[in-house]
């Protein structure tokens, strides 16, 4: 019965430092993964959106309270104005969700630019949303109104052929971003001139 008792001490003791130093990892790493992660998976859309920009979109970023989220703003600073910012967005997608990065002008409500950062769409056939610039160009210089929805939804946007759904799931990742931009529009004016240089 001792070595019963032993044991357990032991594998409680052994199950807790185990737990300490994991937590510990975890939080000592958590800023370099987040970091690893903007520059590596949604750097890429962020500097196609914002291509020109005088600045590095990727540092020059702010955050602002949309309800219970929190959001991420990339700001590209053209002609010394900081008048664009990107952010993130998704739609429902056939495999999941398809996160995307829209990019907008605030002087003038359009959008400049939308691309794919994270999918589980079928290789070959959704994830073409990503690779192909065919989906993503139809939304550039489109004023931020309104509903996006693909052809066959009785709207404008010409679909992938066969990946409707992924077409359709960055359709409404566009038009969830219209939804953002006119909550925050005003935010948005305030804290991109922050960094007009």
């Amino acid at each position: 019965m001792r070595e019963m008792i032993q044991m357990v001490v032991v594998l409680t003791i052994l199950s807790c430092v185990s737990g300490i130093l994991l937590a510990s990892i975890e939080s000592g790493t958590k800023e370099q993964i987040a970091y690893q992660q903007l520059k590596f998976v949604k750097g890429p859309a962020i500097r196609s959106i914002l291509e020109g920009a005088s600045n590095d979109p990727i540092v020059d970023r702010f955050k602002l309270k949309d309800g219970e989220v929190e959001r991420d703003f990339f700001v590209g600073v053209f002609d010394g104005q900081a008048n664009t910012v990107a952010f993130e967005t998704s739609g429902k997608g056939y495999g999941g969700d398809v996160g995307l990065m829209v990019g907008v002008d605030l002087s003038d409500g359009k959008i400049v630019g939308v691309g794919v950062t994270t999918h589980s769409e079928t290789p070959g056939v959704g994830s073409r949303a990503k690779d192909e610039p065919e989906l993503a160009v139809q939304f550039k210089g489109l004023p931020l109104e309104g509903e996006f929805k693909v052809k066959t939804d009785g709207g404008e946007v010409d679909a992938l052929s066969g990946a409707t759904v992924t077409s359709r799931a960055v359709a409404t990742g566009v038009t969830e971003a219209v939804e953002i931009y006119n909550r925050l529009k005003s935010q948005l004016d305030d804290k991109a001139k922050e960094y007009a240089k």
